[in-house]
């Protein structure tokens, strides 16, 4: 193979595509970053994703990306469950309790937009990794020997692009995915979520930056981003039949705002977007030479913040397989292993106890919401089980767990 083609071939530009690029290059793995949006539009990007737990700050750290990301973010050592119907706290974790089990006993709240900004200026300065902005893949071949990928350049133009791998961090639409005629396999929620973004200070009514909220009508989500502006994102659900153009109406989100916290006054709406949750799981996570990362290889619904950090983690464990395979290690074995690590965790961790955090939010039935409630208000209130609960919804858990997967 021609050294210049001795390389992973990467599609999308986003965290997880960006940091198994940066982690490949710390290793001495040469990449090619395909990304369709261009230098001049890539940061017009709708805001989602930003809590990133403990487990992915350390891999943030260990390729230099945490210490831009600290100043653009809030340091959060806190979150809440609150019920909704009595205007009440049921329990507040601290990850304190992390301190002997990570160096960042804390989540950080800093937006997917503001991670993919800095992290490609990083993997623009690295010499190991070419990043190809404003170019469209549109397929792939592979064989014994490599892939080929094509692409679209800016100028019309198409190019074949040679590599040894190619992965797929291209999101849930993956092309390399349906190529391989892989089947996502789950569901998707008949509901829609309504995030809207204000600029309010909802600290002096009690809330942490990071707080779940039960109600069996309306459950919510409430977090806090960093300026500018200062502002918060309030997550809803919304009814399958309800248009987009009546949800989104400036009188219709106050509305439900006032709902939400009744005030007297008229909220200062910054933003919204509504979006559709999935819960999908690809039944395969490679094909051959083409593997699957990220949104490509797994989808979940947003509540507790594991899908950007899942994925960040399914960029670090196979750029650790590709440092051995470039060292002449078997390749077919390591990319098994992969498979079965980062599947195991995406459908026993990740799909499980995201499903089970909206179950928790959503549920109807008084008599199971309040032995719910019961069993958090135990959990946080017992030093022992608030860390346990902290070990599995800050992802470590699940980091231990897929290395000891053979």
């Amino acid at each position: 193979m021609n050294s210049q083609d001795n390389r992973v071939l990467i599609v999308g530009a986003g965290p997880v595509g960006l940091c198994l690029a940066l982690k490949l290059a710390q290793v001495g793995v040469p990449s090619t970053v395909i990304e369709q949006l261009r230098d001049d539009n890539f940061l017009d990007q709708v805001p989602r994703a930003g809590t990133n737990h403990p487990a992915t700050l350390e891999m943030y750290d260990e390729i230099g990306l945490y210490k831009k990301l600290e100043p653009r973010g809030i340091i959060a050592p806190l979150f809440h469950y609150w019920d909704r119907a009595n205007n009440e706290r049921i329990a507040e974790f601290d990850h304190a309790a992390l301190k002997d089990d990570t160096r960042f006993p804390f989540a950080l709240q800093c937006e997917r937009i503001k991670i993919v900004e800095e992290a490609l200026a990083m993997a623009k300065a690295e010499p190991l990794i070419a990043v190809m902005m404003g170019t469209e893949f549109t397929g792939f071949t592979q064989d014994d020997d490599g892939v080929t990928a094509f692409v679209t350049l800016p100028d019309g133009k198409t190019q074949a692009l040679h590599g040894r791998y190619i992965v797929s961090s291209e999101g849930a639409r993956s092309i390399v995915r349906k190529e391989l005629d892989i089947e996502f396999e789950g569901f998707t929620y008949s509901d829609r979520t309504l995030n809207i973004e204000v600029a309010y200070d909802f600290k002096k009514h009690g809330y942490a930056d990071r707080n779940y909220i039960s109600d069996p009508e309306e459950w919510s989500n409430l977090f806090h981003w960093k300026g500018p502006p200062e502002r918060w994102r309030v997550h809803f659900p919304t009814q399958p039949e309800e248009s987009e153009e009546a949800l989104t109406r400036p009188e219709a989100m106050q509305a439900r705002l006032q709902g939400f916290l009744p005030t007297g006054k008229p909220f200062d709406i910054v933003g919204c977007n509504l979006y559709t949750v999935h819960q999908r799981v690809a039944k395969k996570f490679r094909g051959g030479r083409a593997i699957l990362a990220g949104d490509s290889a797994h989808v979940n619904s947003p509540i507790g913040g594991m899908g950007l950090n899942s994925g960040v983690h399914d960029a670090f464990n196979l750029a650790g397989k590709f440092a051995r395979i470039w060292r002449g290690e078997e390749p077919g074995p390591l990319l098994d292993l992969y498979e079965r690590q980062r599947r195991h965790i995406a459908v026993n961790s990740v799909q499980a106890q995201t499903i089970r955090n909206k179950k928790l939010l959503a549920e109807k039935d008084p008599a199971v919401r309040k032995r719910n409630h019961d069993e958090l208000r135990r959990q946080s209130e017992d030093p022992k089980l608030a860390r346990e609960f902290l070990l599995r919804t800050s992802l470590i858990n699940s980091v231990r767990e897929a290395a000891q997967i053979p």
